[in-house]
């Protein structure tokens, strides 16, 4: 019995010594034009991260512990200076982010490819990003907006609208944006108006409102953030009258827009990256519990960021960037045992045992090339006051 407790002392011990406290990069604008949906995506990524440091299975026991650091979105010097900080610093083993399209492309290039670091972004969406090298480091759990502008297309013809003024905040989001819709909704017939930037941070829109009414058109499409000039030119918009429908993509489509402006949206429309199912239920339950909203834009998707880097450590036997990026594909596709959001210890039991599996996660994960999300969207409308959901296409 001695020699028993023996040895199975010196293994477990054995099995501590491989253990490791491996910390992994938040990179949220927690200031900016959507810090409104920055909480809500950290606290995603959190559970996730708490989920497998909880069920003592990753890499012999190993821990996880999570690093914000705020990105500001719009900030690329900003953005990048705190993605070093992550990686030179707190030494962390993956980063969940970046949050803005411009920002990430510049961690991404001047930081984390030199440092051979992965980053999975949940709210990335610029077409640019889909042919940007990478060398498998750079993965996005949202679809790209060249998507985006078909779905948005489409719901405009369903909604019998073929003339539209367009109005985008002046980035990469907002441009790659503009430029995928506006393609888009021409082939399908469409007139696209005015096709003009805002810039953010103005305390005045009139300007920019008076092109876009004197350019006229069925609706306003505004490509732009809820908590910045997005919102200052639909207060301008409502203010004068200039129109009386609106279009929102994913940046204004958040609970400030129902908090600021709902109850004079009647009819107004848009979408956003999102997803159904059973996945979807059992991320909202768990976000619930854990005492946050887990229907906010992009939060699900931040939760499968974070579960997707832990898992490929799990499936390479690394924590090293460098080792478990060439697994993140394989842990997120078919074939396998699929899991869901709650299932992550399960999940990681499976790959030790050596049997493969098919994360779907809270948004429906599924890779095409180049680590793009293949993607789903939830299209919204505003109905007594209230942001309520259509359909998913």
């Amino acid at each position: 019995m001695k020699k028993l407790l023996l040895a199975t002392t010196a293994i477990m011990l054995a099995g501590m010594a491989n253990a490791e406290e491996i910390k992994m990069g938040i990179s949220l604008g927690f200031t900016g034009p959507l810090e409104s949906m920055s909480p809500a995506m950290a606290s995603g990524a959190e559970l996730a991260m708490k989920e497998v440091s909880d069920s003592g299975m990753l890499l012999d026991g190993s821990t996880v512990v999570p690093v914000r650091s705020d990105s500001t979105c719009v900030d690329a010097a900003a953005a990048t200076a705190g993605v070093e900080k992550l990686i030179t610093s707190d030494k962390v083993k993956g980063i969940m982010g970046g949050m803005c399209s411009g920002e990430t492309t510049a961690s991404l290039q001047n930081v984390a490819m030199p440092n051979g670091m992965v980053m999975i972004s949940p709210s990335a969406t610029s077409p640019a990003l889909s042919d940007l090298p990478d060398d498998g480091l750079f993965f996005r759990t949202s679809p790209s907006d060249a998507r985006q502008g078909v779905v948005m297309t489409e719901i405009l013809m369903e909604h019998d609208i073929k003339s539209v003024a367009l109005t985008y905040t002046n980035n990469d989001y907002g441009k790659g944006l503009a430029d995928s819709f506006a393609a888009a909704f021409e082939a399908a017939g469409g007139s696209v108006t005015i096709n003009a930037a805002h810039d953010d941070g103005k305390a005045d829109y009139s300007a920019e409102v008076g092109a876009l009414a004197s350019a006229g058109g069925d609706a306003l499409v505004i490509a732009g953030y809820v908590d910045q000039g997005g919102a200052g030119v639909l207060r301008g918009a409502l203010d004068s009258g200039a129109f009386e429908t609106f279009v929102f993509p994913d940046g204004m489509v958040g609970q400030a827009l129902e908090d600021n402006f709902a109850a004079e949206l009647e009819g107004s429309f848009g979408q956003m990256p999102s997803s159904e199912g059973e996945g979807k239920d059992k991320f909202v339950a768990l976000a619930t519990e854990a005492g946050f909203d887990g229907t906010s834009v992009y939060a699900s998707e931040a939760y499968d960021a974070a579960a997707l880097m832990l898992l490929a450590m799990q499936a390479a036997g690394s924590s090293d960037p460098q080792v478990y990026k060439g697994k993140i594909m394989d842990i997120a596709n078919a074939p396998g045992e699929p899991i869901l959001p709650g299932e992550l210890g399960k999940a990681l039991e499976l790959i030790k045992a050596g049997t493969d599996i098919d994360y779907q996660g809270a948004s429906s994960v599924e890779f095409i090339g180049n680590g793009e999300s293949s993607g789903t969207f939830r299209e919204i409308e505003i109905k007594d006051g209230k942001i309520e959901t259509v359909q998913y296409r």
